[in-house]
């Protein structure tokens, strides 16, 4: 075990039979049902494996049939068994340790099961767990469960979880980084991985008198070793290091899998997609709160940008009528928001040109003026007590205005208009807010000229899809934070949040126009 105490562990195969074309014998297990965790099996039939190689000294392969509710096999040679007996074993057992010796109200509660339905009578999830915790259901789209609120309810967690065989992939590749990494004398534990859209995250255990810093020197090294268009990403986390992999087998988190139309109350958080993270849960920020409520989004060509764009309207048209919000979108390259231009909720037609952008951007800040006199004469505060206040009126409520200004870097060639712009961002970066008006300013050039500190200090909230250096994406993070470099394209981005840095997947929308007429038949 991890801590040097040692377990028996024992078992009882279901069957054995010879594989003649492969001249091997394979232990076979059948199970009654769809395994939601493919390790938990691996782990089974790994021990099998083990125990009659170790008695009879030959190679022993493994298969998983699943006959309910469709019939499904899943095969392990002995070479990746051999492996897993080592690295997940142990594992496995450390987690039911855990489970036994937790109690309520302590710290750090054992997970859900995701299968409370075939729990054996001793396991200790069936006394500890179910005890503290509700079996996951399918959640209506019309039941708003109690969630974190950045995490969307709209899918199954049965959608969610990645396919046995990508999961037994990432077990692979977290064998392959262990031999790795220790090739070049820097000995782990692999811990598990979790497995999204598009990359795999391996957790590894550094073991004792390992330097954390010693894995992150060597990224360089295993881009190499594993031959990968660009280094992975290595970075600490609590109780291990994540390394994360790109997927051979790349999936698409396609919208209408994770967002659902529908009218939101009046007072319900305006939330906007960012994108779905390696749980498979869709991951939103809030334009009421201070942390996000104007985003600086960057990234290159190929990155997903526009898409990125576009699935953030998406979701926000989708849930809230025009009378509850008004768009502003300004378009220089004239791409991004074709099927956009005819849509009810634009408080204007979209924007091309720059003097045109400039006398929007001057309109919004006299309207963020007008609404702070208002709510001053109605002893409010934001638009949320202006609301509230005539919710019972609601032709005197306000509607908040989101404002999606794409290349920005376009539009600061010219250095009278870069200042006015300059200008208008800040104040309205400033004070907006609370008059709900909000900015989503984006750039394939995030320069240190074209995003200068000015409008990157106003701007809190931060999205980098691939950038084209290290320093480009330093500007849209802040700080050192140059990974948005190695990001794989096509969504995969980084998503600033205060002092937590999540990397997810972005939406993909394919029928625009469809979706636009489903939100406003």
């Amino acid at each position: 075990m991890p801590d040097r105490s040692q377990q028996k562990v024992g078992g009882e195969y279901d069957c054995l039979v010879y594989n003649a074309a492969a001249q091997r014998f394979c232990v076979l297990e059948f199970k009654t049902y769809a395994p939601i965790d493919p390790t938990a099996q691996l782990a089974q039939v790994a021990v099998y494996s083990n125990l009659l190689q170790a008695r009879h000294k030959i190679p022993i392969d493994a298969a998983v049939y699943s006959v309910l509710p469709e019939f499904q096999t899943f095969n392990y040679s002995w070479e990746q068994l051999d492996k897993t007996v080592h690295q997940l074993i142990p594992h496995k057992l450390q987690q039911m340790q855990q489970w036994l010796t937790w109690k309520p109200n302590q710290e750090n509660p054992p997970p859900k099961t995701s299968q409370p339905d075939h729990l054996c009578p001793i396991c200790p999830q069936q006394s500890k767990c179910q005890a503290e915790f509700e079996a996951s259901a399918v959640v209506s789209p019309d039941v708003s469960p109690d969630v974190s609120p950045d995490v969307s309810p709209d899918v199954s967690p049965v959608d969610r979880q990645p396919s046995p065989e990508a999961q037994a992939e990432a077990d692979r590749q977290g064998q392959i980084l262990v031999e790795t990494f220790s090739a070049f004398g820097v000995e782990t534990t692999y811990e598990g991985a979790a497995v999204g859209p598009a990359f795999i995250r391996v957790k590894l255990k550094p073991q004792m008198g390992t330097k954390v810093s010693a894995m992150v020197r060597l990224n360089d090294d295993l881009r190499v070793q594993l031959g990968l268009a660009a280094p992975p990403m290595i970075a600490p986390q609590s109780g291990f290091v994540s390394v994360d992999l790109p997927r051979s087998d790349r999936q698409t988190a396609h919208f209408h899998d994770y967002i659902q139309a529908r009218s939101d109350r009046p007072e319900a958080p305006m939330k906007i997609a960012i994108g779905v993270d390696l749980d498979g849960q869709l991951c939103e920020a809030d334009l009421s709160d201070p942390n996000t409520c104007h985003f600086l989004v960057g990234g290159t060509t190929g990155s997903g940008k526009s898409e990125f764009l576009k699935t953030m309207l998406l979701s926000l048209i989708g849930r809230h009528s025009p009378k509850q919000l008004q768009i502003l979108l300004v378009d220089p390259k004239r791409v991004t928001f074709p099927e956009f231009e005819q849509m009810p909720w634009l408080l204007a037609p979209v924007v091309k040109e720059s003097e045109a952008a400039i006398d929007r951007m001057q309109a919004l800040v006299e309207a963020m003026e007008a609404r702070y006199r208002r709510f001053e004469n109605h002893q409010c505060s934001d638009i949320v007590g202006y609301n509230q206040k005539f919710r019972h009126a609601p032709e005197r409520q306000i509607p908040r205005v989101v404002c999606i200004f794409d290349e920005y870097a376009d539009f600061m060639a010219e250095k009278e208009i870069a200042q006015v712009l300059e200008q208008s961002i800040k104040r309205l970066g400033a004070m907006a807010r609370a008059a709900g008006i909000h900015l989503i300013i984006a750039t394939q050039r995030p320069e240190a000229k074209v995003v200068t500190p000015l409008i990157r200090s106003n701007l809190p909230g931060r999205v980098a899809l691939r950038t084209a250096s290290a320093a480009d994406s330093a500007i849209i993070l802040g700080g050192k934070e140059g990974d948005a470099a190695n990001l794989l394209g096509k969504g995969d981005l980084l998503y600033q949040n205060g002092s937590q840095q999540l990397r997810l997947q972005s939406l993909f929308v394919q029928d625009v126009e469809g979706w636009l007429k489903r939100s406003h038949p």
